[in-house]
């Protein structure tokens, strides 16, 4: 495992509808942006940062709603996630994107606009497109909404974890009370140690519904990412469901310039500090640097 980099800069742009978008900064060498996906933010993948500061110039921002940056706000849209990228890329000058999960999904989107991308590595992201699995998700959408609406985050918490191992027995047979109660002591053990720039889960858990309703608005719009002229290297986990892996199968297969790898040791969260963030360094660093 890579040495964690416990220093690095922190810098901010101004999209344009006006939001502060920071982020954290550490390496040298071309730039590259690493997106987090939803329920996490910056410091989730300060890991898999490090493993790649030896190689490019990494911008790490917290989107819009979290830590550094500036709120949702009323207006949140796909769109907005493209300007917030853009204003990005020019104040960097990068040109090479990773992106995981929501993460991947908002890289991919901006590609289809932005020629300022050439690269995108897009590890798990999800779109809508009649896929095996999309009525469970969308179900298990509406408990979340539910539970966030309630208050009550462990079981947000337990719906969203069982949604992820969907198709793992050992996950489905713990008692949903027995998985809250021990979320409930994760919440109150993550919040005592979040200092700093770093976020809790308590604060985090809330941002997922907004960009839960864009995940849902993809419905149709699959054949629109076809106009994506920048390179993409969809990455996949061997330990994910087969909804997960789904739109990087159907997309590495439409893209004119896209390929797939799976690497068999990961699941969904492997991007992530507690996650195996090495493996993926090594692919993304292998396909940044290809010719």
């Amino acid at each position: 495992m890579s040495t964690y980099l416990q220093t690095y800069t922190k810098g901010s742009v101004i999209s344009k509808d006006g939001t502060t978008i920071g982020y954290r900064q550490m390496g040298s060498g071309p730039g590259l942006l690493l997106l987090h996906g939803g329920i996490n933010a910056s410091q989730h993948i300060m890991k898999l940062g490090t493993a790649l500061a030896d190689t490019f110039t990494v911008y790490i921002p917290d989107r819009r709603g979290r830590g550094m940056s500036g709120p949702i706000g009323n207006t949140y849209s796909i769109t907005k996630e493209d300007e917030d990228l853009d204003a990005l890329l020019q104040k960097t000058g990068t040109h090479f994107i990773f992106g995981t999960a929501d993460g991947a999904f908002f890289a991919l989107h901006a590609a289809i606009t932005l020629p300022a991308i050439q690269k995108v590595a897009a590890y798990e992201p999800v779109l809508l497109f009649g896929q095996p699995g999309q009525k469970e998700f969308e179900a298990m959408i509406e408990q979340y909404n539910c539970n966030i609406a309630s208050g009550n985050l462990p079981r947000t918490m337990v719906g969203l974890t069982k949604a992820e191992h969907s198709d793992t027995g050992k996950v489905k047979a713990i008692p949903d009370v027995l998985l809250a109660l021990l979320f409930k002591l994760v919440l109150s053990s993550d919040e005592r140690r979040a200092k700093g720039d770093n976020l809790s889960y308590r604060e985090l858990l809330p941002t997922l519904g907004p960009e839960l309703q864009l995940v849902r608005a993809t419905k149709g719009t699959i054949e629109n990412y076809k106009s994506i002229s920048a390179e993409v290297l969809f990455l996949v986990g061997g330990k994910s469901n087969d909804f997960l892996k789904s739109t990087s199968v159907a997309m590495s297969n439409m893209l004119p310039h896209a390929h797939l790898v799976e690497i068999q040791d990961l699941a969904h969260g492997s991007a992530q500090d507690y996650g195996k963030p090495d493996s993926l360094a090594r692919e993304i660093r292998r396909f940044l640097q290809a010719k």
